[in-house]
């Protein structure tokens, strides 16, 4: 990450910054890795919240953070640009497998329905992760935000709820939070829909960007980020456009 656009990060966002001791990355076979976190017991404003994002930042929980490792550069932040978003005939595809299916805005809160459906997902399909074993504290603490404009995207299969997309709303966007889905219904792609959905609604907003997190070259669980195009990574203190 780039040391230039950390202190010029600081000076735009009223906000003290903190770096945590070296811990085991989630996504490569390191131990050294570090995260920068804006100060929590700050006030954060959708200001702050964009003008972080914008330098890399995502939320997690009440939580801004990005990597920041000496010696590794991996985790690079992307964004799509949706008016000149073109989807892929596999995309399209999916599209097309998914039109039964009904998608619902919806306010982000705690119910049993979202949290049982989290509660699979995680157990059926992340067991290796981070956000194993799930609880309902865990699923707080690290989806919903008291600052923050967020909505829950649901899809449903009739009445039935299959996917949720956690998405929060952005001066210049949206940022795709975290998906989980029914992990049972793979052949309609649940991950690829969720995400048409966000550029689908972004674009009905008016708005010019999808934020969907790190991409990682090396990481089989964020490559496929690369799918959707054109993309802009953040590099070097700036916003690379990849065609």
């Amino acid at each position: 990450m780039s040391s230039d656009a950390d202190s010029e990060a600081e000076q735009e966002a009223p906000l003290d910054f903190y770096l945590t001791p070296a811990h085991p990355c989630s996504y490569l076979d390191r131990s050294d890795a570090q995260t920068l976190f804006a100060d929590p017991r700050r006030i954060i404003t959708s200001s702050n919240y964009q003008r972080l994002s914008d330098y890399g930042f995502r939320r997690s929980g009440g939580h801004l953070y990005r990597p920041r490792c000496n010696h590794c550069q991996a985790c690079i932040a992307v964004r799509v640009p949706v008016d000149q978003f073109k989807a892929t005939r596999g995309q399209r595809r999916n599209l097309r497998r998914n039109q039964d299916l009904r998608v619902v805005v919806e306010q982000a809160r705690f119910t049993q329905r979202h949290y049982y459906l989290y509660e699979r997902y995680i157990s059926l399909r992340h067991t290796d992760g981070d956000m194993y074993p799930p609880s309902e504290d865990q699923y707080r603490s690290f989806l919903l935000s008291s600052w923050a404009k967020t909505s829950f995207i649901c899809t449903y299969e009739g009445q039935r709820l299959i996917s949720v997309a956690v998405t929060d709303q952005l001066e210049d966007g949206l940022s795709a939070v975290y998906t989980y889905f029914e992990p049972n219904v793979q052949r309609r792609g649940l991950g690829v829909f969720s995400i048409l959905q966000q550029i689908e609604l972004c674009q009905s907003l008016g708005l010019s960007y999808v934020y969907l997190g790190y991409w990682i070259k090396e990481s089989q669980k964020m490559s496929y980020k690369s799918q959707y195009r054109p993309l802009q990574m953040y590099i070097d203190g700036r916003w690379l456009l990849l065609t």
